[in-house]
């Protein structure tokens, strides 16, 4: 009597073969081939009723036969499954803490995992040729990103962890209320950097120098700001090295007392006004000359030489200049 196969376990593999299967059923004493539609099947039979075997290559649904000297047994159905395939992953890097969203197209993508190096990212959504799913951590550079399903795993592609960036420090780190300083940005991880902020504004014309600086201008502001720097690797944290910005008002001129001096120099003046706590330059007919900042609105400053005449007496800070006129008397 021929063979006769009542079941299977497992009924689907990969299309590429190589799945381990059990046949059960009768008659299989003396089997002398196990077919997988024409393909045949390297197998063992275990007993009359038991035979193991590892499917061929193959595609599509199948018809799996035994035979034996006794004939040819009916046939039952098994599956082969395509391999997934990764067409495209956007975006192809990301932070090394991971939990950013990353989506895979591609086919055979239906009860998919996915692993990205040797961590399993969460599935959150899958339509068999897209899936979404949110990256695990992973060790800054580049790893292997796998889909794997019943019909075998896809081959691998390239996914880049990108390590946080950090601000040790910024200059200079007093500027202008309207904007416009350039300042000069170290730390580390900042090659890819792709906003600079200051405070909640966000600097234009960012200029990359190194991994370890960059240039941007301040945008306008106030007060005392965290400068921050976003990569694909994340946005630097706060609060790690010096990374504060200062924006200072325009100083303001008011008075100078006295107003007038010597040709000669060497009075002493005292400028009015306000704003004037950062002050780094005084000068007096385009001279610089010796001052001291004695509060927010009082500087002294040492008067120069100069020529019978009115000139502009200059402060300058961080936040700007101011001037007012002053006489140097014969």
């Amino acid at each position: 009597m021929a063979p006769t196969i009542t079941g299977l376990s497992p009924t689907q593999g990969p299309a590429a073969g190589g799945t381990p299967l059990t046949l059960t059923g009768s008659g299989f004493t003396g089997a002398t081939a196990v077919r997988f539609g024409s393909n045949q099947a390297q197998f063992s039979t275990l007993s009359d009723t038991t035979i193991s075997c590892t499917t061929p290559a193959g595609s599509g649904t199948t018809a799996v036969t035994v035979t034996s000297p006794s004939g040819t047994s009916n046939s039952v159905t098994f599956t082969y499954l395509p391999a997934p395939v990764i067409n495209s992953i956007t975006p192809s890097q990301g932070p090394a803490a991971g939990g950013n969203s990353v989506t895979l197209t591609g086919s055979a993508l239906s009860g998919a995992t996915v692993m990205f190096g040797s961590h399993s990212a969460t599935v959150t959504g899958n339509t068999g040729t897209q899936m979404t799913v949110q990256a695990p951590a992973g060790p800054a550079g580049a790893v292997s990103l796998t889909v794997t399903t019943n019909g075998g795993s896809s081959t691998p592609v390239s996914y880049f962890y990108v390590a946080l960036p950090t601000v040790g420090s910024v200059f200079p780190a007093l500027g202008s209320t309207l904007g416009g300083t350039t300042v000069t940005i170290t730390g580390s991880n900042l090659t890819l950097a792709s906003a600079v902020r200051f405070g909640s504004r966000t600097a234009s014309g960012v200029t990359v120098v190194s991994d370890g600086q960059i240039t941007a201008p301040a945008p306008f502001g106030s007060g005392t700001v965290t400068v921050t720097v976003t990569t694909p690797g994340g946005t630097s944290l706060p609060g790690v090295g010096d990374p504060f910005f200062t924006y200072v008002a325009q100083p303001v001129v008011s008075a100078l007392s006295p107003n007038q001096g010597p040709a000669a120099g060497g009075n002493s003046i005292t400028i009015t006004g306000s704003n004037l706590t950062y002050t780094d330059g005084v000068t007096v007919g385009g001279t610089p000359t010796e001052f001291v900042t004695v509060s927010d609105t009082n500087v002294v400053a040492v008067a120069p030489g100069g020529t019978p005449g009115t000139v502009a007496l200059t402060v300058h800070t961080p936040g700007g200049s101011s001037s007012a006129g002053y006489q140097y008397t014969p």
